[in-house]
Formats: C-alpha cells, structure tokens, sequence
C-alpha cells in the first residue's frame, strides 16, 4: 500500500499536520490571557461590572482552548522521539536545555497560577485572583519566548560549534537564545497572537451586537477588538518589513522564493503580485508585477540589484510554489487586517460603531483571518527553510529516522482520525460557548457568580476592602 513513499515526506506531513493543529491554540491564547488581565484590572480599577462579566465569559474559553494547546503540545516532543530521532541527537544539546527552560520557567508558572485564575476568586480575594492571572498572561508570553528562541536557532543559528561525534554543542548561551533572527520572531509572532485574539472577540462581540445592539458585553468587547486591530495591525505590518528585511540578510533563498524571483534582476527586480510559479520550469506564469518595487520594498531602492534563485543549486531550492502563495495569503490577511481596523474607526467616529452592520459582518467574516494568517507564516517560515532543518548546516534528508514508510504512514494516519474527533469536538463546544451572548449573570468556571461570589460590591473592587 505504501511502496514508493517517501519516508521524509512522510515525517514532514505528519510535523506539518499536528503542528497545524497546535499552533492555532497557544496564538489564541497567548492573546486571550493578556485580554482577560487587562479585563481584570479594568475590573478592579472601575468596578464596573460589565468587565467582570466578560472575564468569566472569556474565561471558560481560554481554559479549554489552553488544555488543547498543552494537549497537541505534547505530541510534538513525541515525534522528536520517533521520526527525528537523528535531529535530536545532533541538535540535542542546543534545543533540549531550550526546550527544559521553556517548562520550568513558563509552564510551571503558568500550571502553578492557572488553578487559581479558574476557580480562586472567591478564595483568594481579588487583588491575589488579579495577580494570578498576570501570572498566567506572563507566562504565555514567557513561553513564546523560548519556543521561538529555539525555532529561530534552527533558522539563524550562531553561538554553536560542533563536537567530535558531529553534535551541535553551545559555545555561547547568549548568541543562541538571541540569535539574529529571534527579536524579530518574537515580536511578530506575539503581535500575531494578539491580533488573532482581538479578531475572535471582535468577531464574537459584532455576532452579539447583530441580534442586540444594546448589550453591554457585546459593545465593550467589540469596540476593545476593533482599538486593537486599528493600532496593532499597522504595527504589524511595519513589524512583518522589519523581519523580512533580517530574513533578507540571513535567509536570502527564503526571499528568492517568497518573492518569486527565479532569476537575478540587475537594475532592479520586480514585485510579483500574483502568477504561477513553476518549480520545474524556474520562472513565474502569468506574473502580474510592478516593475523594481521588490528592490524599493526590500532594499529601499528602484535600481538595486537582486539575486535571484539562478543562482543557487536546485538541490538547494525550497518548494516555490508553496512559499509563494502561503506568504501572499499571509500579507493578503494581514491587509484585510488594516482595513479592517481602519474601518472601524470611521465607523466610531461617525458613531455608527454599534450599529454598523457592514463593519459587524466584515469583522464576523474576520474572525478566523488571524489562524489563517498565522498558519499562512508558519508555511513560508518553515516551508522556505527547506532542504534545511537547521538552516545551511543540517539537511533535512539527514534529520530523519531510520523508518519504513508505512511506520510514518500509520501513524500519521492514526494522528489525523484522532486530531479530527477529538478537535472537531473541541472547536465545536468553543463555538457553542462564543455563540451565547454575555450577560450580568455570567459565571466563572467555578460556578460562582463573580462580584457576589468575591464578597465584595463594585464600588469596594477598586479599594479590594471587603
């Protein structure tokens, strides 16, 4: 059944799959946890009411879409085991201790906070329930820290040498966790995350606000979401240049790819919006471009000349199609985000920001934008790396298991009828939850009404006296 598969090949889609699934959760909550602190201090700084309530209603979603995070997490560190074990022991030594920090730093913050963010309220007292879940937030981002420093290693290593036995060993701690590509990582992968979460709620408040304009939960976390994507949206896109300038320096076949260009431009290369490049024929079809605007955009001049993939070993080319188009789609969201933001400010200034319909059905049609646009970049980030998993040192070819095809295939199979009930049923409860719209009796996890259940009155919440 599986004569003439490609073991790799294999390996590689079952990473990319399982990846796939997990990486939409930590990006979701990431941004959720930081939401739910701000909410909380709101809270606590004004008494109203309307903040608290939608802390608990926000609440219950983060707590099953971070279980799932840290779920399909683990099967992760299961496939280094398994179908990387020969990237495992020539990376070991430099991702492992990467890998252990992230758990005993952010995860065990976050598991030693996370009880008492969920159930603690009436316990703990507010200002210790608050502080708990800063430490949650905090250790999400903690978290990205480490992981992204590891992934950025992989693709700008430094700090390494290499051992007797062919290991990579660390020469410098400071060189590997910052790296030359990680500052940039970081910041736009937490940028990402927060305007993925931003759309969820905005997506679910415009949802709340089409059947009730009224509804004071739906207003607050509308108009919350659209401040965010009309602020951090820009950002993002100066944060995104930034990067791909790095990448640029460090990566230059990625750009090759990203951009299409298959040959070197001497007086300045064109930007590709749209055709189909052809891997076999190494050039673009039907290219619709503007003429020298990829060198203006990547070197900030008309006439500077760009090197194209002419110039690089074919063995050595990532799969151009597949870069090309998920970095458009990518930049594409990343557009729909700004106008988007830019929108609703028109809107709020028109005061029409509660009653729009076109703005609430442009923001509903938003809501997944941000998962798209982060697998989309998780595609060109990883995909345009390719032959490479650590970039020009360590191939991929040579980073596998020594496996049979149908020991990967099966268990890719079985990955994908798992992921595919057990996730299916998540994604539709998390719906069911959005679906019901926030209201002043909201209930935490814990079933305990939230100000009642403090034993404190609004206007006592600012002071914390009981």
């Amino acid at each position: 059944m599986f004569e003439g598969w490609d073991a790799v090949f294999l390996a590689r889609a079952q990473f990319a799959f399982t990846m796939s699934f997990h990486i939409v959760f930590p990006a979701f909550s990431i941004g959720l946890a930081s939401y739910l602190a701000v909410l909380e201090g709101l809270w606590l700084w004004t008494g109203r009411d309307v903040f608290i309530n939608l802390f608990n209603y926000w609440l219950k979603i983060f707590a099953i879409a971070f279980g799932m995070g840290v779920v399909s997490g683990i099967v992760m560190s299961y496939q280094f085991g398994t179908n990387w074990s020969a990237f495992s022991d020539k990376v070991g030594p430099v991702i492992g201790p990467l890998m252990a920090y992230e758990v005993l730093t952010a995860f065990f913050l976050e598991a030693g906070f996370l009880g008492v963010m969920l159930f603690g309220l009436k316990r703990v007292g507010p200002r210790l329930h608050f502080l708990a879940t800063l430490m949650v937030a905090i250790g999400t981002l903690i978290s990205a820290f480490w992981i992204l420093s590891a992934n950025s290693w992989m693709q700008t290593p430094a700090g390494y040498a290499v051992n007797a036995d062919g290991q990579f060993v660390v020469a410098s701690w400071l060189h590997v966790i910052f790296n030359p590509s990680f500052p940039y990582r970081l910041v736009h992968m937490v940028l990402a995350a927060y305007l993925t979460t931003s759309l969820v709620v905005g997506a679910v408040g415009a949802f709340h606000l089409l059947r009730d304009s009224h509804l004071a939960g739906a207003r607050v976390m509308f108009s919350m979401a659209m401040w965010m994507a009309a602020i951090v949206a820009p950002i993002q896109i100066i944060a995104g240049d930034q990067h791909g300038l790095n990448t640029l320096e460090h990566q230059p076949v990625k750009i090759m790819a990203m951009e299409g260009h298959f040959q070197s431009h001497k007086d300045g290369a064109p930007l590709i919006l749209f055709g189909l490049p052809s891997q076999s024929e190494g050039k673009v079809n039907y290219a619709i471009e503007v003429p020298k605007a990829g060198s203006l955009i990547l070197k900030h001049s008309l006439d500077a000349p760009m090197t194209g993939l002419d110039t690089v070993p074919r063995e050595n080319w990532p799969p151009v199609p597949v870069v090309f188009w998920s970095f458009r789609i990518m930049v594409g969201m990343g557009l729909l985000m700004v106008a988007l933001g830019l929108l609703s400010l028109w809107m709020r200034w028109r005061g029409t920001l509660y009653d729009s319909r076109l703005l609430h059905i442009f923001a509903i049609a938003m809501g997944p934008a941000g998962f798209v646009a982060v697998l989309a970049g998780w595609f060109t980030t990883e995909v345009g790396r390719q032959p490479y998993t650590v970039y020009g040192l360590l191939r991929t070819v040579d980073s596998a298991s020594p496996l049979a095809p149908p020991a990967v295939a099966s268990s890719l199979i079985a990955f994908a009828i798992v992921y595919f009930i057990v996730y299916a049923a998540g994604i539709t409860y998390l719906l069911r939850l959005m679906a019901a719209p926030p209201h002043p009796g909201e209930q935490g996890p814990s079933g305990d009404e939230p100000v009642r259940a403090a034993g404190i009155t609004p206007a006592s919440a600012v002071t914390g006296k009981t």
